[in-house]
């Protein structure tokens, strides 16, 4: 397959670019602090199931919810736990095939104060849980890793969990490194053809588990987790796509609801345009703002206006279009350069990254920007890819919502999207395409999401988050009866632990002590 067939953008935009742990991995590979194993006093603790907790929702589910997990030493940490799930491929067929769920766990570090088990998800949707879970002492403040045993899964499809595969390492090097917006009749030709290639290879390689991997599946096999550690009730920490997963459960399992946060949310009743549409508008502002930072810090390398530096990236995005840049060993393209300018955008605390890489691609040497490329697709250095969340959000997101548009509807598209995203609105457009040649049918319709009910949900939400941006926040915390906004005014992707005090305490004591913050909170 070539590079244009293979790369729209696709799936990378419209509820993609959602990866709280992108900060993580941003943070333990360029500060170099890659012990992020809380320690813990004393042996871990156990759970002991309370009454009603492992009651199956259906009977033919009893042998699921009954289930227990058989904790081992991590093959690459010995103070980690792993264990694996076993849930139905299809819900509706229990008594059919099986997939085998991969969970890790870092006990809680201070068993004397221990509350119970966090379930935490990063997003994606493709992101492996397991790695979040393993990065405790980054991702989260001591707080919650003395009191909660941290539980990350890897969501069906994903990570260890029977996951999608459909390309092999350099065809995904080619995949992500094609034009995000074609411009030639023979280039868009090359994009339908490439997409329908792609499906056909993911339906191929993962025939068993590419039709179901939803999110109402994946919401059905947490509840099984939630039974399998004892819980009577489910608490959650649900980052980007995780605020859509948690949803979703409170929706299927109100009852079982406990303290879901639902942080950097993603807004359910929006089609695949409207998530578009709302990533080019969050993604512009969080450009405008990284640059009005260098424009305002003085003797800016971009230009002397937000306006100037907002030019000079757009006109260096057509140059690498027509010339990619050296870089070592590979080229830059302008598809890399796209994902190597957006990733530094999720943390403000790494826009000085994005300084370094651009001010060294102008220059002629695109490195720095591939090595941030390389990053945002869990690329190793070595040309393998850590693990399949490129492939797994295609199946994920078409499952879920398979609308693609028309090829030959995108160029009336584009002023449209430009208008909110002047300088990567065309890619944001082209996105539109993403689900093109997918013809699957999801195991089970999504359902509109009220979680009636439920036990008060908190939903977060930060003023200028370029991938999920505000708005949505405000729009689930409406849908959810019980939902109740907390807001962060500030740059980045999600709000706990980004900084901001009043933040991360109210989180806490929401987690720690159930103490709901008052609707409408801002810090």
């Amino acid at each position: 397959m070539s590079q244009t067939m293979v790369r729209v953008i696709a799936g990378v935009t419209a509820l993609a670019l959602v990866l709280t742990g992108l900060g993580v991995a941003l943070a333990l590979v360029f500060t170099g602090e890659d012990d992020a194993t809380p320690d813990r006093d004393g042996p871990a603790p156990t759970t002991t199931p309370a009454p009603g907790a492992t009651d199956a929702p259906d009977p033919a589910l009893e042998e699921y919810y009954s289930q227990q997990l058989d904790w081992a030493p991590c093959e690459q940490d010995d103070d980690l736990e792993c264990a694996v799930l076993t849930v139905p491929v299809d819900y509706a067929e229990p008594e059919g095939d099986t997939l085998r769920v991969a969970l890790l766990k870092v006990p809680a570090t201070r068993p004397d104060q221990r509350i119970g088990s966090l379930v935490v998800n990063p997003g994606g949707p493709g992101a492996p849980g397991t790695s979040y879970a393993a990065s405790a002492g980054q991702v989260l403040r001591p707080a919650l890793f003395q009191a909660y045993d941290i539980v990350g899964f890897d969501p069906r499809g994903t990570g260890a969990s029977a996951p999608v595969d459909c390309l092999s390492d350099a065809e995904m090097d080619e995949f992500l490194a094609a034009d995000p917006a074609p411009d030639t009749e023979a280039e868009v030709d090359a994009v339908v053809e490439g997409l329908e290639d792609f499906f056909e290879a993911c339906e191929q390689n993962s025939p068993d588990i590419v039709g179901h991997v939803t999110t109402v599946e994946t919401a059905r096999d947490m509840d099984v987790l939630r039974a399998a550690l004892g819980e009577s009730e489910l608490d959650y920490l649900g980052a980007s796509y995780g605020t859509k997963l948690g949803a979703t459960y409170a929706e299927l399992f109100p009852d079982r609801v406990g303290r879901l946060v639902l942080d950097g949310a993603v807004d359910v009743s929006l089609s695949s345009r409207d998530l578009t549409l709302g990533q080019a508008a969050g993604f512009q502002r969080a450009l405008e703002a990284y640059v009005g930072a260098c424009v305002d810090a003085g003797d800016c390398f971009l230009g002397d206006s937000v306006d100037a530096g907002l030019q000079r990236i757009s006109d260096f995005l057509d140059e690498v279009d027509a010339q990619p840049l050296p870089a070592g060993d590979r080229d830059l393209t302008v598809g890399n350069a796209f994902y190597g300018i957006i990733t530094p955008l999720y943390v403000s605390d790494f826009w000085f990254l994005l300084d370094e890489a651009l001010e060294t691609a102008f220059r002629g040497d695109g490195a720095s920007l591939m090595r941030l490329a390389d990053l945002y697709a869990s690329r190793n250095p070595d040309g393998t890819y850590a693990d399949n969340s490129t492939e797994a959000i295609y199946a994920i997101n078409c499952l879920d919502d398979p609308g693609s548009t028309d090829p030959a509807e995108i160029p009336a598209q584009i002023p449209e999207v430009e208008e909110v995203s002047p300088t990567l609105g065309e890619v944001f457009a082209w996105s539109l395409v993403g689900c093109l040649g997918f013809d699957l049918e999801p195991a089970e319709e999504a359902p509109q999401i009220r979680a009636e009910g439920a036990a008060p949900i908190l939903v977060v939400g930060t003023t200028r988050d370029p991938a999920t941006p505000y708005e949505w926040a405000e729009a689930l915390a409406d849908q959810l009866a019980s939902g109740v906004l907390l807001t962060r005014d500030g740059d980045g992707h999600t709000a706990y632990n980004s900084g901001n005090e009043c933040i991360d305490s109210t989180i806490e004591a929401y987690l720690l002590e159930g103490t709901v913050p008052e609707d409408g909170k801002r810090c």
